[in-house]
């Protein structure tokens, strides 16, 4: 396609085109209604001048005849300034008057023509005149008008101003709208050329934002955000599956190495039933890993938010406070609570509640140390926003790998003698983005402190009572 074509197929010439032509429009019917006005109004100074002359020469025909209104239309005509006009026989012989018509003079009573006249024994060029016919008894015509040589050329001026304005008005859209089109054509083009190095496979590639803050620069923004966005599911993608070939290989090798050997020694029943217990738990454990990636792919992708709904996020922590308790009692560790009531979250209940079980069994697997460890479960409102948080008093987290944690499969040096997946922060924090909050690590001085921030929302009676209303 030709570079004219396109850019007078874009989007914004057309927009500059329809502007032009209404504007056009607009323009046209200011200048219509404005000569109309200035029409009507010499219109009306005209009928109220042909009134108040002609009622005194109606006077004088009905009082003195023919005579008296010969000597009232020569007396007039001597008059400087004065309308003009014109007494003719009924065969249409001059009788009196100060005009001669070029053109032909009305001839039904009552209608005014524009005519073009002369003075009579003057020999300037001829102007323009609006005259009236007034028929007498007898025949007799009165010709009663004035000058409109000044109207005229005010009527011309207009018309020639809105054709001036209209010719330069089209020609500076039209290049208005060139300019604009081009412009728009050519971010337009710089956009398309990112966007086709993006889908050649550059995903670093961004799109041009100029600063200028229009809506051009907010879609670059959005789009930007999005190709982060994307960005960083790719790169989590690659990670999992590094991950995945490298953290499953061992206990798939394992599990391979236990079967096979079996099979190839003879092995009494109660062997082989020891060795299929435990390819089951090494199975068990595999399924475990395949269902949290599970969780936190569906949790990213936001596959589980038409399943949100309101909740009672008090209850949630204290059932979970209630499932790990006996297990905190055989650790010899004490679980504490510090629960308000009544706090209530727009969310997915399971969900919250599994990633806040991977922070106590997190607290319970790696924050038990000193004679009597403690693990605090609690659960608070910070202004409207709705906080869960488990703190230990283990090693805690280095403040280098605070950020590293949340990954998925990532196991500290000191951990990877314990059991695990390295999917626990992971989940929560995939759990924290769908509930539109965050999964934040701090220094509980010493130990860990996880806090999963959501914002809060009303309780259940009253949301259904807002949706709806009596």
């Amino acid at each position: 396609m030709k570079p004219s074509s396109k850019l007078f197929r874009t989007t914004a010439f057309k927009l500059s085109l329809v502007y032009l032509v209404l504007f056009s429009l607009g323009a046209t019917l200011v200048f219509g209604v404005v000569a109309w006005r200035v029409e009507k109004v010499f219109d009306e100074e005209f009928n109220q001048a042909i009134e108040a002359d002609v009622d005194p020469l109606l006077m004088a025909f009905e009082t003195g005849g023919r005579w008296r209104l010969e000597q009232l239309i020569n007396m007039r005509v001597r008059e400087s300034g004065s309308a003009l006009l014109l007494l003719t026989s009924f065969t249409g012989d001059y009788l009196a008057g100060n005009f001669a018509a070029s053109l032909k003079l009305p001839t039904q009573s009552g209608a005014s023509v524009e005519v073009a006249y002369k003075h009579i024994g003057s020999s300037d060029r001829e102007r323009i005149g609006l005259i009236r016919l007034f028929v007498l008894d007898g025949g007799f015509r009165i010709y009663v008008g004035y000058d409109i040589e000044d109207q005229v050329v005010l009527r011309r001026i207009l018309s020639k101003g809105l054709g001036a304005s209209l010719l330069w008005l089209v020609s500076i859209g039209t290049l208005g709208g060139i300019f604009v089109a081009h412009r728009m054509l050519e971010r337009v083009d710089v956009m398309s050329a990112s966007a086709r190095r993006i889908m050649a496979g550059d995903l670093d590639q961004r799109l041009e934002v100029t600063g200028a803050g229009d809506e051009l620069d907010r879609l670059a923004e959005n789009l930007n955000a999005m190709l982060e966005r994307i960005g960083a599911l790719m790169r989590g993608l690659r990670e999992v599956s590094d991950n995945i070939a490298h953290d499953l290989k061992t206990p798939l090798t394992r599990l391979r190495n236990r079967a096979d050997e079996v099979l190839r020694r003879e092995a009494s029943q109660e062997e082989c039933r020891a060795a299929l217990a435990s390819v089951i738990d090494e199975a068990d454990a595999l399924i475990g890993v395949f269902d949290a990636l599970l969780l936190i792919a569906r949790a990213e992708a936001g596959y589980s938010s038409d399943l949100m709904a309101p909740f009672d996020a008090s209850q949630t922590a204290n059932d979970i406070a209630e499932l790990y308790e006996p297990l905190a009692e055989e650790r010899c560790a004490a679980l504490k609570t510090s629960i308000e009531p009544g706090l209530y979250a727009e969310g997915h209940r399971e969900l919250l509640g599994r990633a806040l079980a991977n922070l106590v069994d997190n607290a319970l697997k790696y924050g038990l140390e000193g004679e009597a460890p403690t693990i605090a479960l609690a659960a608070r409102r910070v202004g409207p926003m709705i906080e869960l948080s488990v703190a230990d008093h283990g090693p805690g987290i280095p403040a280098t790998d605070l950020e590293r944690v949340t990954g998925r499969f990532v196991r500290l040096d000191n951990a990877r003698n314990r059991p695990g997946s390295g999917l626990g922060l992971s989940l929560a924090a995939a759990v924290a983005r769908l509930h539109h909050g965050a999964l934040r690590l701090e220094d509980n001085q010493p130990g860990l402190r996880a806090v999963i921030v959501l914002p809060g929302g009303r309780a259940p009676a009253e949301a259904e009572t807002t949706a709806r209303p009596s």
